[in-house]
């Protein structure tokens, strides 16, 4: 769909919500960088995609269909042939017994389109107009499951005569078998959502695996054979050394899906079997998540909120591997990144671009190390400064000076929670009157699978299971059972389980307890993959720096004393936040369990 510029202009105005200034600025980077004023607005983050065409949509009077690809039966799909589908960019998602067929276009003014698709279905046709990125999400459905595809490919005959250690050119071509698997292998590990890609050689097969909502899964198993030529085609894309198989090595690159522009960190190491391969999806097209959508909610968001609010001090995001910190401080520094800001990260890798913001990658064969990066930030006239993670004590007490001489500094740390990491930095030699007058928050989180609201199932829990739960998470004997209800509608209040379909303003809890709560339907449904979960969603704990912690610190107090404290001045811990999320049905009681690790 292409608008024309007047038109964009005119919809933004109509908005009612941009300056003269903005739209002059648009104007002159239109001149400059030689784009259509629409994919200006939207990677300026002015409007989304589907804002800017809702407006078309009212404008040129064409019905909008907000459409969910994985909602669209394929037998309906099929209607319209896939090259056809693919050429007009039209998708049929609806057909009424009365004959009526619901068709999706990116286009709907395109005269010869609609000629031709009334020839092939008839005229019973409702034409809607949906984001691009929506119709190519759909025509993706198109294809069958990655072991019928790849099974396709691999069976070429090319692809059998390739030999393990000898790679010709010929083979890893960008029209060859080998390349065609690993495009297969990528667009369906970001169809399914999956954050990494595994391509890992055993004895007699290469096996693929994707990490979905967190979890390992097994997809394919190819033959053996194929192993040198795919490991071979991935370091081509990422820019690193064919003929190197003993040492590890890391790697980036970018490919196009669906029209998301999605960047791949390759990480290869050498194993027993071969070389292994582990590629990380990051969504480079996503918008940076709100912290609502993040999963924070009461006494925890007002108190971020704040830290981030001020004008120096720290904040610290503690948690392990792939516990989500490097999302949220995305965020952060996304909802900070104002022009007249300085924003400067340094960090191991860049994962997230922030536009704007000055972001250094760590190096350390070339000298660039944490500290060195951060001590070369510090000359940059910063405002606000990113440290990937706080590995020694130089890289601390570097970073306290810069939050005692007036910068906020962001930084992330490997403990268990949040009341841990204001010993570990005593641990690291930085004294403790200086950790007591520049945190401001510790941020403690885990990740969570996310239930699917389409199919999850609500359950009222026996007495049994409710003493289990009272003893897992010391509800009488902290009190937290009288607040249960409290921390449930301030929840609630702030968006937690409203997406769900069902029963999303009931609460869970009432002056008597526990009354429901939710698990995953164990076959699941199409919307989830038949899983019974659907993406992600953090619990967290958000520890305040108060006066009285101030005062402990200094005194050298031990975590527990520290946490003990916090909690009651307020603090809701991770089990907890985890515990109201299971009672608004955004997961489940096992889930939180399972990433806190903690036993009955």
């Amino acid at each position: 769909m292409r608008i024309p510029d007047s038109l964009v202009e005119k919809l933004l105005n109509a908005t009612g919500r941009f300056t003269a200034e903005q739209l002059t600025t648009l104007r002159e980077q239109e001149q400059q960088e030689k784009k259509p004023l629409q994919d200006l607005v939207i990677s300026n983050n002015l409007l989304t995609e589907k804002e800017l065409t809702k407006l078309y949509a009212d404008e040129i009077e064409v019905p909008f269909i907000e459409l969910n690809a994985k909602e669209v039966k394929r037998e309906i799909l099929k209607a319209l042939p896939e090259r056809i589908a693919r050429q007009y960019r039209s998708v049929v998602f609806e057909a009424e017994k009365d004959g009526e067929i619901s068709i999706a276009m990116e286009d709907p003014d395109d005269i010869q389109a609609l000629n031709f698709l009334h020839k092939q279905l008839g005229n019973e046709l409702k034409i809607f107009i949906a984001p691009a990125t929506m119709i190519q999400a759909t025509l993706d459905q198109y294809r069958g499951n990655i072991s019928s595809e790849l099974t396709k490919v691999i069976s070429d005959e090319a692809a059998a005569d390739v030999e393990e250690e000898v790679v010709s050119e010929d083979e890893v071509a960008e029209d060859s078998p080998i390349a065609q698997t690993v495009n297969l292998i990528i667009e369906y590990g970001v169809k399914a959502n999956a954050s990494d890609i595994h391509i890992e050689p055993r004895e007699g097969f290469v096996i693929v695996r994707y990490r979905i909502d967190g979890m390992l899964r097994e997809a394919n198993k190819l033959p053996r054979k194929v192993l040198g030529a795919l490991v071979s085609r991935i370091k081509i894309l990422s820019n690193l050394k064919i003929d190197e198989h003993r040492a590890p090595q890391d790697g980036r690159f970018k490919v196009e899906v669906g029209g998301l522009t999605y960047a791949l960190r390759v990480s290869t190491l050498p194993i027993v079997d071969g070389e292994k391969v582990v590629m990380r999806i990051l969504n480079e097209s996503t918008k940076a998540a709100t912290f609502e959508d993040l999963g924070f909610w009461g006494d925890a968001l007002k108190s971020l909120k704040h830290a981030i609010a001020q004008p120096h001090g720290m904040v610290l995001v503690t948690g392990p591997t792939g516990s989500g910190k490097s999302t949220t401080l995305f965020s952060v520094l996304t909802m900070l990144n104002t022009p007249n800001v300085n924003i400067s990260t340094v960090e191991d890798p860049v994962e997230y671009r922030v536009v704007g913001a000055n972001q250094v990658q760590v190096n350390p064969i070339a000298g660039m190390t944490f500290t060195n990066g951060l001590r070369a930030l510090l000359r940059q006239d910063p405002n606000i400064i990113m440290v990937g993670e706080i590995r020694d004590g130089e890289t601390a007490d570097l970073a306290v000076q810069a939050a005692l001489t007036g910068h906020l500094v962001f930084s992330t740390l490997h403990t268990n929670n949040a009341a841990t990491c204001l010993p570990r930095l005593l641990n690291m030699g930085v004294e403790p009157f200086l950790i007591a007058s520049t945190v401001r928050v510790v941020l403690g989180q885990r990740l969570v699978r996310r239930l699917c609201s389409h199919c999850r199932e609500a359950f009222e829990p026996d007495a049994t299971m409710l003493t289990q739960i009272d003893k897992i998470f010391h509800l009488q004997e902290t009190g937290i059972m009288k607040k249960l209800q409290v921390y449930e509608k301030e929840a609630l209040a702030d968006g937690i389980g409203k997406g769900m379909k069902s029963t999303a303003d009931e609460l869970s809890t009432s002056d008597h307890g526990i009354g429901r709560l939710f698990n995953a339907h164990e076959d699941g449904c199409e919307n989830c993959n038949h899983t019974g979960y659907r993406g992600r969603i953090g619990i967290y704990e958000v520890l305040n720096n108060t006066e009285t912690i101030q005062h402990q610190i200094v005194g050298s107090s031990t975590s527990d004393s520290i946490e003990n404290l916090a909690i009651k001045e307020g603090m809701v811990t991770m089990q907890v936040d985890g515990l109201v999320k299971a009672l608004r049905g955004e997961t489940t009681i096992g889930e939180v369990l399972r990433v806190t690790a903690q036993e009955a």
